[in-house]
């Protein structure tokens, strides 16, 4: 049995390697906040510039759930919004507005589209993604989660989405940007000296 005066002497001890110990034991974050990190991430610029629209701007111009086809909800943040396009309980899409500004390397990859979708440039990125892009800005994107939803499927949905509406807020394309620009002016011609012509003594 441990003497009385040795528990005096090594209780303190015991508890303060206890603390210490405690306080260093890594702390963990619950799968909630896992996965709040992680679809913070996904899909985002690394930074997002600061005239970008907020994502909450972009829930009024997605589809509207139809037939057997439901519109959920799935991501907004700061220049981006997403929803699942979910038909019989499981998803076949996924349908996302987002604002290049933040990242302008993908609006130009619509430079050179020949394709038009409502009267907006379309373009294929890969087999499972069809995007277009509205006012040289916005990118609206549909993206295939089940194989049996094609491109044809991609292009229809693309359609319901209230585009004229989204053309409405601030951005231009580049055609429009130049037709509406003033004309450079011509520079004017640097003053000459006047020519002195010699007269003839009279």
């Amino acid at each position: 049995m441990i003497p009385a005066r040795w528990l005096r002497v090594f209780a303190p001890l015991f508890l303060s390697l206890l603390l210490f110990l405690t306080a260093c034991a890594p702390k963990t974050t619950s799968r909630y906040a896992d996965v709040q990190k992680e679809t913070t991430g996904r899909n985002a610029p690394a930074a997002v510039v600061k005239t970008a629209e907020q994502g909450a701007t972009f829930n009024k111009f997605f589809p509207d759930p139809t037939g057997t086809y439901d519109v959920v909800p799935a991501q907004e943040k700061k220049g981006f919004a997403e929803y699942k396009l979910n038909k019989d309980g499981k998803t076949v899409a996924m349908l996302s507005i987002s604002d290049t500004s933040s990242l302008p390397t993908a609006a130009v990859k619509y430079q050179n589209s020949t394709e038009k979708i409502a009267g907006f440039p379309a373009i294929n990125q890969g087999t499972t993604a069809t995007g277009l892009l509205v006012n040289g800005r916005y990118q609206v994107k549909v993206l295939s989660r089940d194989p049996e939803f094609t491109q044809e499927d991609r292009e229809a949905w693309l359609q319901k989405f209230d585009l004229r509406g989204l053309a409405k807020l601030k951005g231009l394309d580049a055609a429009t940007a130049k037709a509406v620009s003033p004309a450079p002016q011509p520079k004017p011609a640097p003053a000459r000296p006047p020519v002195l012509v010699p007269q003839p003594a009279t």
